[in-house]
């Protein structure tokens, strides 16, 4: 009894499952205490920076973002030295590289993020967490020698923990870990990922609480004309969404074309924040007391329109210009400051059919992130979970869907994948679709083919399959044509104990899906995944009955692997040119 206990014990903890959701819990608990350890970290260099801005004349504050950048760009280029890191290089691990990132440099760049805004840079905390919680995944799977996809898992979880723990919003970090990060939805991914964004979540509550922005209870007053309203919020997020992309990566452009020495270019990115900080100091750091006054109503229409120009032009110099921090916060900024003017101009004219311009401040704020992110149902639940009101659910789907239609119209790549594609790689759903585009069957099929005669019996299936530990084979006829495919779950679904001596075809699935030499990886995949299946029969176009060889998910996978990695190494080989 007790070694039948030991025995199933120890399988259950080696269970692949088992391990993974272990590891999610693991992840985080680390990330969730990572993240209040960031939260002190980022306190502390505020009030380090501005702590005793009243002592000294007005104008010290243009120096304060220079002084950060200095710090930031001495810091990066003695410690960090290779590649910055950012919510681009997780993807890019995850995608690309089988999950593999420096933790050290991970760490680093969120050490980094700490100066940068702490000194007054704008921009987000975001990038931050997704880097801490990633770099967390990634030192664990080192530290228990995990590889292959689990890695990729590991770093979701940790990108999940981030945000979730983050911005309090366990739904939210699991959907734009999904969305943005992964780029898929499996249930192997997805169990830890939640499990992972609970735990991070639960950790931070323990310590800071429940921290929801407390805004007034917005209803739509007018259900009928509001709609309309929202609908060109939507339309207007989308546009400046494209803005901000754009000013965001022309200041990178112009940064790199700098001829100054990389050290100088973040104190330099930094005095240009000073100087519009010293008119609008609104710009400065994260800006969440910003936000919260544009949704309860407290700010004029010209602050808010400045603002919105103001907030693009500081987040821009300071990122482009090797700055540390991330996106989502500046777009949440971006689109409270233009919902709120927009609804103040629409409230104006029509005060009787539409809510204050507090209520269009919180769509345009999902608005701008769905459109920067391409990521709407992750910007719909942040706004959500932050908030905790319902009232507005309808109107913010609404903008978010439309800004994200009218952005990606403009500009296909979202802000975390547009320094990707200008490096040659076009990310799709956690693939690289340019690969898989030009991938056909051929190049990954086998032509060896172990196959099945219709006329043998389920017990020699049942033989086979154990020998082979193939789960399942194509069917033939007895003149040598495909007639059908039969797997363990036709064994597990159409045969019962006493029925060994049944004939494969009586159990064999006769409409077959099939696959062709001409087609693309990336269209069998879709197929692959469209029906739940594992493996296609490979057969001619000019006889679907001509059995040419077996496609199977691991082969597409092992082959795609292979031209990531080629490809990958002439980026970096062009690069180092």
């Amino acid at each position: 009894m007790i070694k039948a206990t030991k025995r199933n014990i120890n399988q259950w903890l080696q269970n692949e499952s088992v391990i993974s959701n272990s590891l999610a819990v693991l992840v985080g608990t680390l990330t969730g205490l990572a993240i209040v350890l960031y939260d002190y970290a980022l306190s502390s260099s505020e009030s380090l920076f501005f702590g005793s801005v009243y002592r000294y004349p007005r104008y010290y504050v243009i120096l304060l973002p220079a002084l950060g950048g200095l710090i930031v760009g001495v810091f990066a280029n003695l410690l960090i030295r290779t590649r910055r890191y950012d919510i681009e290089e997780v993807i890019e691990a995850i995608t690309l590289s089988g999950g593999k990132i420096s933790p050290r440099n991970a760490f680093l760049e969120v050490a980094a993020s700490v100066i940068t805004i702490g000194s007054g840079g704008s921009a987000g905390k975001e990038a931050s967490v997704v880097l801490a919680g990633s770099g967390i995944g990634s030192s664990l799977a080192r530290l228990f020698g995990i590889h292959g996809n689990r890695v990729s898992i590991l770093l979701g979880c940790g990108a999940a923990g981030g945000i979730a723990a983050s911005f309090n919003a366990p739904l939210a970090g699991v959907v734009f870990a999904v969305e943005v990060i992964l780029g898929e939805l499996e249930a192997k991914t997805f169990i830890p990922i939640v499990i992972s964004a609970v735990f991070a979540t639960l950790v931070s509550n323990t310590i800071f609480g429940v921290r929801v922005i407390g805004v007034s209870s917005y209803h739509l007053v007018s259900p009928f004309y509001e709609s309309a309203f929202y609908l060109g919020l939507g339309i207007l997020a989308g546009i400046f969404a494209v803005i901000l992309m754009r000013f965001l990566h022309s200041s990178h452009e112009y940064f790199d074309a700098l001829k100054v020495n990389p050290l100088f270019k973040p104190a330099i990115g930094g005095l240009f924040v000073g100087i519009i900080g010293y008119f609008y100091p609104q710009v400065f750091g994260v800006g969440y007391d910003v936000i919260m006054d544009a949704l309860s109503n407290e700010l004029a229409l010209d602050l808010m329109l400045a603002l919105v120009v103001l907030k693009i032009l500081a987040f821009s110099f300071t990122m482009g210009s090797g700055g540390s921090g991330g996106s989502i916060v500046p777009a949440l900024f971006t689109g409270a400051m233009l919902g709120g003017a927009y609804g103040s101009i629409i409230h104006g004219a029509f005060p009787a059919i539409t809510a204050e311009s507090g209520a269009y401040a919180l769509a345009g704020m999902g608005a701008v992130l769905a459109g920067t992110s391409h990521a709407p149902l992750a910007a719909i639940l942040i706004l959500f979970e932050l908030t905790r009101d319902y009232n507005l659910i309808l109107p913010i789907m609404l903008a978010c869907v439309v800004s994200n239609l009218v952005s990606s119209s403009r500009n296909p790549e979202s802000i975390f994948t547009e320094g990707l594609r200008k490096r040659g790689f076009n990310i799709r759903k956690g693939r690289e679709v340019d690969i898989m585009e030009s991938l056909l069957v051929r190049d990954a099929m086998k032509r060896e083919v172990q196959t099945v005669s219709e006329n043998k019996s389920v017990k020699a299936l049942i033989s086979l399959m154990q020998s082979s530990r193939h789960a399942g084979f194509p069917v033939l006829d007895p003149t040598g044509d495909l007639c059908g495919i039969v797997t363990l779950k036709d064994l597990r679904d159409k045969v019962k104990q006493d029925d060994l001596d049944r004939t494969i075809c009586e159990i064999s699935t006769k409409d077959v899906e099939v696959a062709y030499p001409d087609e693309t990886l990336n269209t069998v995949l879709k197929r692959l995944a469209a029906k739940d299946i594992g493996r296609l029969p490979v057969v001619s176009r000019k006889d679907s009955r001509k059995l040419l060889g077996i496609i199977t998910r691991s082969d597409i996978v092992n082959l795609y692997d292979k031209k990531v990695l080629d490809k990958v190494h002439q980026s970096e080989e062009v690069e180092s040119r």
